[in-house]
């Protein structure tokens, strides 16, 4: 067992989640029928095009297979605390990014595990795909990603003048979490590194790119407003 992946970083990524859930209310769940195209459209973009343009570049990529799925995976991950601190940043809809961030953490204990596992079916020997199992990934997802969610949520609603103080220790918290499972992880593929980095990095490169190029026509076609249109940049 590699106490980094199987250990560490699952128990870092829970604390990260639940320090997401210390900043949302259910203000940002209902705020979504008040804004229901702008928050579509990012979805929809997030869960459906940038899946689809990932599978189209490992497809016509020379990558192997492995790396291929971790593009994938890459593409069905939701966005984070940094969508929508770059939001902030570019005076863009802070609260819509929120919602997304959210609801789209929420969903992708179903949408991850089918994307991996369509991908794997695809990209890699088909007996790969008999060994996974998805109730398994969903069942992890749940107790990585929402369960924290919904428990900061609730640490939120209950003991709100805690939460006011305890909330910026977490997010320092989690940055340096971050920041120790990437190194970690560099660490203990310390031989492969250098490989996969020439084989994935600029593929992952391109990905980012495309995207933004994509969002940016996506925004100037379908953004209600000036505000909508630097969320969907980050």
């Amino acid at each position: 067992m590699n106490i980094v992946t199987d250990v560490i970083l699952p128990l870092a990524l829970a604390f990260i989640m639940f320090s997401l859930g210390l900043g949302l209310t259910g203000g940002d769940f209902i705020r979504v029928l008040k804004q229901p195209r702008d928050f579509f459209v990012g979805a929809f973009s997030q869960i459906i095009i940038l899946p689809i343009i990932a599978f189209i570049l490992v497809k016509i990529w020379p990558i192997a297979p492995e790396l291929a799925i971790g593009v994938m995976i890459i593409a069905a991950a939701p966005g984070g605390v940094t969508s929508n601190l770059l939001t902030s940043f570019a005076e863009g809809d802070v609260a819509l990014s929120i919602s997304l961030t959210a609801i789209i953490s929420l969903v992708c204990v179903i949408t991850i595990p089918f994307i991996v596992l369509t991908s794997v079916g695809l990209l890699s020997d088909s007996n790969v795909a008999q060994d996974i199992s998805v109730i398994g990934m969903s069942v992890d997802m749940f107790l990585i990603i929402t369960v924290p969610v919904l428990l900061g949520m609730l640490f939120r609603k209950f003991v709100s003048t805690l939460t006011l103080k305890f909330e910026p220790v977490t997010k320092k918290i989690s940055i340096l979490l971050f920041v120790l499972v990437l190194i970690g992880a560099i660490a203990a593929e310390r031989e492969n590194v250098i490989s996969y980095f020439a084989q994935a990095g600029l593929i992952t490169l391109i990905l980012n790119v495309v995207m933004m190029v994509v969002a940016y026509f996506v925004a100037q076609s379908l953004a209600s407003g000036i505000k909508q249109k630097k969320m969907y940049y980050n």
